[in-house]
């Protein structure tokens, strides 16, 4: 059994069962703009074995995790908003996600693996500036 709290109601159990973890809005710019770009990912796709999430976007030869975090889901401090509707259940869910990113970077990150988050109110062209740049780095370490 999860450590993450339970969904109060069917509705919000469906509700979160709909929302989707990959070619989400924020992130489908960000890949289009790489692609165009002519860089080359994994969707969607661990990097390690013992890593529970799964980056939206992986550089495997580079070893670049990127994750586009929703405001909402991953508690943004610039547009998180707490539901006034099962606000205890919420907050419990949107602080246990922070931790899980914590828990996850820092997986990565002993593991050699560098990683970068995005937030989804980013632009996403400075998003990709930004993963570009960072492999531009890493291409010449």
């Amino acid at each position: 059994m999860s450590d993450e709290p339970q969904p109060p109601t069917p509705e919000v159990r469906h509700r979160m069962r709909a929302t989707g973890r990959r070619d989400t809005a924020a992130e489908l710019p960000i890949r289009r703009i790489l692609h165009a770009r002519g860089y080359r990912y994994r969707v969607d796709f661990s990097p390690i074995s013992a890593l529970r999430s799964r980056p939206d976007i992986v550089f495997t030869r580079r070893k670049l995790a990127v994750y586009i975090d929703g405001c909402f889901w991953h508690g943004c401090p610039t547009h998180a908003t707490w539901p006034k509707r099962n606000s205890s259940f919420w907050k419990e869910k949107i602080e246990a996600n922070r931790e899980r990113d914590l828990r996850a970077t820092a997986l990565l990150e002993r593991s050699g693996w560098i990683v970068i988050r995005i937030w989804e109110h980013e632009d996403p062209v400075e998003a990709a500036n930004q993963i570009a740049s960072r492999l531009a780095e890493l291409a010449t370490d």
